[in-house]
């Protein structure tokens, strides 16, 4: 059983105390109120995490340095009384309470306003009431308030609320639209005079008029008796399902995004079976009646020169390694490739030289040959750093959240003695790798991925954002250079994971680190001629490592977290669908409140899965669809499968 008690203090150390929130009342109440009791009982375990967490009906408990700030900007007295609006699970007020003499509290929603007195009564907080109301009109009939705390943000101050404040008192409130408020502060210092100031930049959900009785029905006041349907019901509503994969008719739903110049396909994992065969199959679909000519995936440039040769039916380089061995193998060598790569091959045999559709690598050559390179090495000259390095290589990804995994892979002096010897060890592998290419243009992107390499190789051997800006500049500079090398008409379909093509900047990566990504470099090119097309799954399996260069294992995947939007696409009961959000304004509008997103790569670590492989994102920004899966299995490596013989048409999966 979880110590609760030893939760609460690291929370008031470290969330709290160590932001610089030293006083002695308030740290003594977020000590004594136990926030376990104020969560779903399935969050329980995540209850003293340094974040937001749902509470139902569409609310969250605030984090805890929220809570505790605004409390601190509110200044509040042993012998105040204070009103709150926006109870939600009652946490915060029963926290004031602890600091108060007198708190009344107010939620719009009925239902969570009734939990919420529960939790107080059987805490014994007596100084405390939870009324359901209209928080926008206070509570006039027990003003005034020393101070009133809101937790929800409006476009402006309501007036009833400064209204009920006494002479002295504090009103503390998230004022702006929707991306980002300010927390201000409003003093009322005369009968009839206000100042305010701005404290920090906030994010909270909307502050609505009148109130919502139990039984779902909207308040008298706002003169709509109806039910407000939930987002999964609206999800269900707006999906167009989807057969199987196998079905013939599977990829026509994807005819809308016929007229774009570049359509990227995602995948929430690096190893999901229905992704891929997804994938191919929508491929087959656009470049077979919709002239798209160019497919282009997050591989390795050498690697996949193979499967265009194949693909164009040209010979293949003499001595040529069998392609994409290296870890992890499963990405481009399972058993969905060989049929894709036949289709396209038999495709190209009608066409002639001009239309035939190209096979390509847009990657800069580092997940695979640099990293086995630094650890050769580093195994060689310094096993201690080898160690750090496979901690760093399996943890350092766009949305790992938690910053004590970095502590753990943080640099060693052995790093420093050997990157010289290691970034020259990369160049060498990648420059005998490119060989000799006669073709003009494979010739020029070569010597473009040699003059960049040592640049990438040595930030990407310290990693952070800098590395991940490189490989997806790399990445989107190569698209363009494949489409203007194929003429103005030319049109791709790029196969990359959730991470690159959904829009950086609706997710953390850009709006915390200052990450960018293929996708949104795509849309700052193109515009409105890109489509990026992000895939999601609930549950099953799936083909993962657990570190950098390790064993793929079949792993099951967790069911998706309650505060996911693939919890909300799961509780839609569409087994599979696609999500057109660009078509339809009303539901991108209710899915825009950000929530988490799942990301699995070829590593995935379930037993740390809330801080290894979720992101806070808003999908409808981030995203023009959304392919959803409810269950999954794990993409099978082709090792077991291949043809034991070296017939030419084998190639490039003989052994």
């Amino acid at each position: 059983m979880a110590d609760h008690e030893k939760q609460r203090e690291i929370m008031v150390q470290r969330q709290i105390r160590a932001r610089g929130i030293t006083g002695q009342p308030i740290l003594r109440a977020f000590r004594e109120v136990p926030r376990e009791r104020f969560v779903p009982e399935e969050m329980i375990e995540f209850a003293y995490e340094d974040g937001p967490l749902p509470i139902g009906e569409g609310q969250t408990i605030s984090q805890p340095y929220i809570v505790a700030s605004m409390i601190e900007a509110a200044e509040i007295g042993s012998n105040d009384r204070v009103l709150e609006v926006g109870a939600g699970s009652g946490y915060a007020a029963a926290v004031l309470s602890r600091i108060a003499r007198r708190v009344f509290a107010i939620e719009r929603h009925a239902i969570l306003a009734r939990h919420a007195r529960e939790r107080v009564a059987a805490l014994g907080y007596d100084n405390l009431d939870v009324v359901a109301g209209d928080g926008m009109q206070g509570l006039p009939d027990e003003a005034p308030f020393d101070a009133i705390l809101v937790a929800a943000r409006g476009i402006e101050v309501p007036r009833a609320l400064e209204q009920q404040l006494a002479v002295g008192g504090r009103l503390i409130i998230p004022v702006g639209g929707e991306d980002v408020q300010q927390l201000r502060c409003v003093v009322r210092t005369a009968e009839n005079a206000w100042e305010s100031h701005d404290i920090a930049p906030v994010r909270f959900v909307p502050l609505l008029p009148g109130a919502v009785p139990e039984d779902g029905t909207r308040a008298a006041s706002n003169h709509q008796p109806a039910r407000a349907r939930s987002l999964p019901e609206l999800i269900a509503d707006a999906a167009v399902p989807l057969g199987d994969v196998d079905e013939p008719g599977f990829a026509s739903a994807f005819d809308r995004f016929a007229d774009r110049r570049v359509v990227m396909l995602g995948e929430c994992s690096h190893g999901t079976h229905e992704f891929y065969a997804a994938r191919a199959a929508v491929t087959r679909h656009l470049v077979e009646r919709h002239g798209f000519t160019v497919v282009a995936v997050e591989g390795d440039w050498p690697d996949a020169a193979a499967y265009d040769r194949y693909v164009r039916g040209l010979p293949q380089r003499d001595d040529a390694p069998m392609p994409f061995r290296r870890f992890p193998t499963w990405m481009w060598r399972n058993t969905v490739m060989p049929g894709f790569l036949r289709d396209l091959r038999t495709i190209n045999e009608g066409r002639g030289e001009d239309d035939r559709i190209s096979f390509y690598g847009l990657d800069i050559y580092n997940m695979s040959g640099s990293i086995e390179a630094v650890l050769a090495y580093l195994d060689q000259h310094d096993p201690e750093a080898a160690a750090v390095a496979r901690e760093r290589y399996g943890c350092l990804t766009p949305w790992q959240a938690d910053p004590a995994t970095y502590d753990r892979a943080a640099l060693r002096k052995g790093y420093a003695e050997c990157e010289q010897a290691v970034v020259a060890q990369c160049r060498d592998l990648l420059e005998r790798a490119l060989g000799q290419d006669g073709e003009s243009f494979g010739a020029a992107m070569n010597a473009r991925l040699v003059a960049s390499a040592e640049r990438y190789y040595r930030v990407m051997y310290y990693g952070g954002a800098e590395s991940w800006n490189l490989r997806d500049s790399h990445m989107a500079e190569t698209l363009e250079h494949l489409l203007e090398a194929r003429g103005p008409r030319s049109k791709a379909v790029v196969w990359a994971h959730n991470s690159h093509i959904g829009d950086a900047r609706a997710t953390e990566m850009g709006a915390a680190r200052g990450e960018h990504n293929i996708g949104q470099l795509a849309r700052e090119k193109w515009g409105e001629q890109v489509a990026l097309i992000g895939f999601g799954t609930h549950t099953g399996t799936v083909s993962a490592a657990t570190d950098w260069d390790g064993d793929r294992e079949v792993k099951r995947v967790v069911p998706s977290r309650r505060d996911s939007y693939e919890r909300l696409c799961h509780d839609s009961s569409v087994a599979r669908f696609l999500l057109d959000l660009s078509s339809d304004p009303a539901l991108a509008r209710r899915l825009a409140e950000p929530l988490l997103e799942r990301f699995i790569g070829v590593i995935y670590r379930p037993e740390t899965e809330r801080w290894s492989h979720y992101s806070e994102s808003v999908l409808p920004e981030q995203f023009d669809a959304y392919v959803w899966f409810d269950e999954t299995r794990a993409l099978e490596p082709l090792a077991r499968h291949e043809p034991h013989d070296q017939a030419p048409e084998t190639w490039p999966f003989g052994v």
